[in-house]
């Protein structure tokens, strides 16, 4: 396939119009390394990288902790008819078994046409703090466990990419010491003052779940997490730009505190997204959705009602440049997992995960 005149969009973030050349989903250097000749004609149009949402829980009525392969696989191709090429499907906090039982469809589901692909898995529990459990189920947070960690990660073939740490919990830095060359730890769900989060990112600990959401404020003597993370040039934060879970000036600040390097875009949906307004559930807790936001019954929010396609065109709508948005919905998220080497850019090499869009950045095609 021969993408011609398009503006592409660059790992430099700036848009140059050429061609693109595909020969089995990979982007190759030259016509002549091309057997499908089909053309499409991008003139007057955008091509940017698939996104890559490494934090979320379902979409169109499933839930990935629901343990159902066949509801996995309406959920990816949900997420690729959004543009959402690669996809990380994201756990609560559950009992050992069952959540032995839910990676396991991860694994089970693999490489399916018209479905985004599954790079890793993101568990987000049971290793969280209980005063910031926000959506999470108390009765199933534990300390973190190495080797319940390890039997997770071996039932899905090894496929889990970020997992949630609180560390402030007892065993937490031993945790990180012992893991952290295995996956990315990321840092949440947690009360952490600014001196602990700091240590832990000292061991190796650089990325932020959902920052803002589920741990202590940012205060002018009180820094918290927050204030540790913009202190460590490695670490990453995960931003939910859906309008709700934060402020539009906040989404703006935080784009210039950690720079465009930084920050990757998620959008932490549950299963209501792309389903009208209703009861839904998000780790056998009842959600009620209304106009996108989504609540427990106690009020506290529950993941959001939106894809990532549409959390970048909002972040967009706030003031954030649109190539700083587009590279935190694509390059950043998979430098953070790790998979920047085979997608996240349209570059030689790397799969042809491509969307075309107008010069609003409305989806037309996914390629």
């Amino acid at each position: 396939m021969i993408i011609r005149n398009g503006s592409v969009f660059g790992e430099d973030g700036k848009y140059t119009v050429r061609d693109i050349f595909i020969e089995n989903h990979k982007i190759v250097a030259s016509r002549e390394e091309v057997t499908d000749v089909t053309e499409i004609d991008a003139a007057g149009k955008k091509v940017i990288p698939g996104l890559v949402d490494i934090h979320s829980h379902g979409a169109y009525g499933h839930d990935f902790s629901d343990g159902d392969v066949k509801g996995l696989e309406i959920i990816l191709r949900y997420q690729r008819e959004h543009g959402i090429t690669s996809y990380c499907p994201t756990s609560m906090t559950l009992p050992k078994e069952q959540l032995l039982a839910i990676f396991g469809t991860a694994a089970e589901v693999g490489e399916k046409e018209g479905c985004a692909s599954i790079p890793g898995i993101n568990m987000e529990g049971p290793f969280i703090d209980v005063k910031k459990k926000g959506a999470h189920v108390e009765e199933y947070i534990v300390r973190p466990d190495v080797e319940f960690f390890r039997e997770c990660n071996e039932r899905c073939g090894h496929l889990i990419r970020l997992v949630t740490l609180a560390p402030t919990a007892e065993g937490a830095m031993e945790f990180i010491d012992e893991l952290k060359d295995e996956v990315c730890i990321s840092l949440g769900h947690t009360s952490a003052d600014y001196e602990v989060a700091r240590e832990a990112m000292r061991r190796g600990a650089h990325h932020i779940t959902h920052l803002y959401n589920a741990m202590q404020p940012f205060t002018h003597r009180e820094p918290g997490l927050i204030g540790a993370a913009m202190d460590d040039p490695q670490c990453v934060v995960e931003l939910i730009s859906d309008g709700i879970h934060i402020h539009p000036s906040v989404v703006r600040a935080t784009f210039r505190m950690f720079g465009p390097e930084r920050v990757a875009l998620i959008s932490d949906s549950m299963m209501a997204t792309g389903m009208e307004n209703g009861t839904y559930e998000l780790g056998g807790q009842r959600v009620t959705v209304k106009d996108q936001k989504a609540v427990l019954d106690s009020g506290t929010i529950a993941g959001s009602a939106t894809n990532l396609f549409d959390c970048m065109r909002k972040a967009i709508s706030f003031g954030v440049p649109e190539e700083e948005a587009v590279l935190a919905a694509t390059r950043n998220p998979a430098k953070s997992i790790g998979i920047y080497d085979r997608t996240g850019s349209v570059t030689v090499g790397k799969e042809a995960d491509l969307l075309l869009v107008d010069d609003k950045l409305n989806l037309i095609q996914v390629i």
